[in-house]
């Protein structure tokens, strides 16, 4: 069998097979792949003769190219073709199928699949997902890539390599094909929430539900929130329970607040009770208030700590938390000061944690209004804003994050209900 270095599926689908004598013994109609690392390697072509299927196998090409592709056996020693689960037909099950592009963080389209020569046999090495695969495709790739240059947009090869891809189902249905799950978890989960958006709803299910759970909390509070609500709603309660409760309590409460009020008792009921009682709390709070805004997760310490004890306790809590920019000094539950992490970790560790504290402590009540805290974190240059009652008890803190979210409300930005 010769193999010309390499060979875009397209165009030879459709193409005469030819026998020893030069007779057409079908028409190429699919061609088979089975499993091997680190490709696939072909096995087969699917030909068409008097309507009916035959298999020819890999072993028994003489030619295989663009321009001719002729067979050692000849017609009357054909075999009918059966379908084999251990196979993959790149015209059935990859053609037109979708895929996550890592790189451009995108669900993509399969337009064509590349063969390459590897150790003697032929093997999908690419799938192309660019224009010139759907040019190849409708049988006009060169005039069409004549015309984009003269346009002065030249067209180029948008190929992913086959390493990045693997079947999401044993079965091929649509979004077939993705990275790895460890690939996806370093996408951006903003990145990933926008691959989920660009899918059918029951693309979605299947992705999301493949995801790890720290993956998919981290997605689902970028995702708009009927999507949440449709993901959430459609998964094992378990598991759904699992994600949300590896969210920060107030993007937990966001996506609680958006499901259907039984639905989101019966979550609330499966989670640590620590953590639903978290969102409990911070669902009591109106929307576009400080409350509505805050996170109830910050850390506090005793104003007589030593600057040691604290970093000593900093290190086993903070990774616990999302974001961290300073120490609240609370003591009786009232809040007495607050430090800026950078002071605490310049400071001699002997020194007591009151002997650091900012000169000047800016609060806020959980119902001031939203502008009112983002005035207040834009006048201060503030990271975070604490939140206490009115005996001064701390409640939470307004992140600045929260803040930019509300000069430039994002698609996941939603309403909350009170439950």
């Amino acid at each position: 069998m010769t193999l010309i270095a390499e060979v875009f599926v397209a165009d030879v689908l459709g193409k005469a097979v030819l026998d020893p004598l030069g007779e057409e013994i079908g028409l190429l109609r699919d061609i088979a792949v089975e499993g091997g690392a680190p490709f696939p390697r072909a096995a087969g072509l699917v030909l068409e003769k008097k309507k009916k299927m035959w298999f020819l196998p890999w072993s028994d090409l003489g030619i295989f190219n663009r321009r001719i592709i002729s067979s050692r056996k000849r017609e009357s020693d054909l075999s009918e073709f059966h379908p084999s689960p251990d196979m993959l037909l790149i015209g059935k099950d990859l053609l037109d199928k979708q895929i996550v592009d890592i790189n451009g963080a995108k669900v993509v389209r399969v337009n064509d699949v590349k063969l390459t020569e590897e150790g003697g046999s032929a093997c999908v090495t690419d799938v192309d997902v660019g224009v010139l695969g759907i040019l190849r495709r409708l049988g006009v790739e060169r005039r069409g890539a004549a015309f984009f240059k003269t346009i002065r947009h030249p067209l180029k090869h948008q190929l992913i390599s086959w390493e990045f891809i693997q079947p999401l189902e044993s079965r091929l249905d649509p979004l077939t094909l993705s990275v790895s799950r460890e690939a996806i978890s370093k996408i951006h989960p903003a990145d990933i929430a926008q691959i989920i958006s660009g899918m059918s709803p029951d693309e979605r299910k299947g992705f999301f539900e493949k995801l790890d759970l720290e993956t998919a909390a981290e997605a689902l509070h970028e995702l708009e929130p009927e999507v949440q609500a449709d993901l959430i709603s459609d998964m094992d309660k378990e598991q759904a329970a699992d994600v949300i409760e590896r969210m920060p309590p107030d993007e937990a409460a966001d996506v609680i607040a958006d499901l259907p009020a039984e639905k989101a008792q019966e979550l609330l009921g499966l989670m640590e009770k620590e953590e639903a009682e978290d969102i409990h709390e911070l669902l009591g709070h109106e929307e576009d208030t400080a409350g509505g805004l805050m996170t109830n997760e910050y850390l506090a310490y005793p104003p007589d700590l030593t600057v040691g004890e604290a970093l000593a306790r900093f290190r086993k809590e903070a990774p616990e938390i999302e974001a961290v920019y300073h120490i609240y000094l609370v003591e009786d539950d009232k809040l007495r000061g607050v430090i800026d992490l950078r002071d605490l970790i310049l400071a001699d560790q002997s020194r007591r944690l009151n002997e650091l504290e900012r000169a000047t402590l800016i609060t806020v009540h959980p119902g001031a209004g939203q502008e009112s805290v983002a005035e207040l974190i834009s006048k201060y240059n503030l990271l975070a804003l604490p939140v206490v009652d009115e005996e001064n008890c701390m409640l939470g803190v307004v992140t600045v994050d929260d803040v930019v979210d509300l000069l430039l409300p994002p698609a996941s930005r939603r309403k909350r209900r009170k439950m």
